[in-house]
C-alpha cells in the first residue's frame, strides 16, 4: 500500500510552517544582508604591469574579506588573463582602499590607477520595485491560467505553494546572513518557474482521473493516487536539477555561489511543496466545501 501524503496533510503544514517562521521573523528583525548591486560600492579601475586572473584578483582580495567582489577583466581578446581589471566592491573608507591597493600591488606586482570612484546601485530600488512587481504580475497570471485551464481552488493552492517556497529562500538567506546580489533575483525568478511546472503536472493527472472517478473514492484517496502516479516524473525531474546546480556550487567560481545556493534551496522546496502542500491544500479547501454542501442539504432538508 502506498504511503497516505494527503491524509498526513497537516503534519506537512506543521513542518512548512516551523521552517518559515524563523525565516520571517529573522526577515522582520535583522532584514538582508544586500550586496553591492543594491548598496552600491567603490569602483577601482587598474592596469597591471603583467596580465592577471580573476582567480588572482580574488585571493588578494580574500585578505579583506571581499572576495565576493565582482571582479571583470577589459576586453583585449584574451578569455583567461588581462592586465586591465576593473573591482567592484563595498564601499571602502580612504584607509581601506590603501590597504586593498597595496595587497594587491604585494601579490600581483606593480599597477596604475587608472580611476577611483564610489559608484551607486546597479538594481537600485526602482529596478527592486519593477522587480517585485514583474513578481506579482506572474503571480496574477499563473492565478488566471491555472484557474481557465483547471479552477480557481488549484490556482490558489498554486499560489500559496510559491509564496512558501519563496519564502523558505529569503528566510534562509536572511537567517544566515548570506549575501544577496543581482543573480539572487534571477534565482528566485527560477525558482518560480520550476515550482509552478512541477505542480501543474501534479494537478494535470488530478484532473484526468476526476474524469474517472472511482465510486466510493474520496478527495484524499484520488490526490494520493495522482500523487503517486506522478512521483517518479518528480523524483527524476528534482535530481536532474539539484545534480546540476550541486554541480555549479560546488565547482563554479565565487561568484555564482550564492545563485547556485539560492537555487538549491529553492528547488528542494519546490518539489517538497509541489508534493506535501500544494495538492493537500487543494484537498482541505475541497473536503471544506462538501462539508458545508451537506450541511446546507441538510438544514433545506429540515
Amino acid at each position: 500500500m502506498k504511503f497516505d501524503i494527503v491524509g498526513k496533510r497537516y503534519w506537512w503544514f506543521l513542518l512548512s510552517t516551523l521552517v518559515l517562521i524563523p525565516g520571517i521573523i529573522s526577515i522582520f528583525v535583522q532584514g538582508f544582508n544586500l550586496g553591492i548591486d543594491f548598496t552600491g560600492g567603490t569602483l577601482l579601475d587598474l592596469k597591471f604591469a603583467r596580465p592577471v586572473t580573476v582567480a588572482e584578483i580574488r585571493e588578494a582580495m580574500k585578505e579583506h574579506n571581499l572576495e565576493n567582489s565582482t571582479i571583470q577583466l577589459a576586453a583585449t581578446g584574451q578569455t583567461e588573463a588581462s592586465p586591465n581589471v576593473f573591482v567592484r566592491t563595498k564601499v571602502l573608507s580612504e584607509e581601506e582602499r590603501k590597504d586593498v591597493l597595496k595587497s594587491l600591488e604585494t601579490k600581483l606586482g606593480a599597477f596604475e590607477i587608472l580611476r577611483v570612484e564610489k559608484v551607486g546601485a546597479v538594481i537600485g530600488s526602482e529596478l527592486t520595485t519593477q522587480a517585485l512587481l514583474a513578481l506579482l504580475a506572474s503571480w496574477v497570471l499563473i492565478i488566471i491560467y491555472i484557474t481557465y485551464r483547471f479552477e480557481f481552488k488549484f490556482a490558489v493552492s498554486g499560489i500559496l505553494a510559491l509564496i512558501h517556497d519563496v519564502l523558505v529562500v529569503l528566510g534562509i538567506f536572511s537567517l544566515l546572513q548570506i549575501e544577496i546580489d543581482a543573480s539572487f533575483v534571477a534565482a528566485v525568478l527560477t525558482i518560480v518557474g520550476y515550482s509552478i511546472n512541477d505542480t501543474i503536472v501534479i494537478f494535470d493527472r488530478i484532473r484526468e482521473n476526476l474524469k474517472t472517478y472511482r465510486k466510493g473514492e474520496g478527495f484524499q484517496e484520488l490526490v494520493n493516487r495522482s500523487i503517486w502516479q506522478t512521483m517518479t516524473r518528480s523524483i527524476y525531474t528534482a535530481l536532474t536539477v539539484l545534480f546540476a546546480t550541486a554541480s555549479l556550487y560546488f565547482f563554479g567560481g565565487e561568484s555564482t555561489k550564492n545563485f547556485s545556493l539560492a537555487l538549491l534551496i529553492g528547488v528542494t522546496s519546490g518539489a517538497y511543496s509541489s508534493i506535501f502542500n500544494a495538492s493537500p491544500i487543494w484537498v482541505t479547501w475541497k473536503e471544506y466545501d462538501e462539508k458545508k454542501r451537506i450541511e446546507m442539504k441538510t438544514k433545506g432538508v429540515k
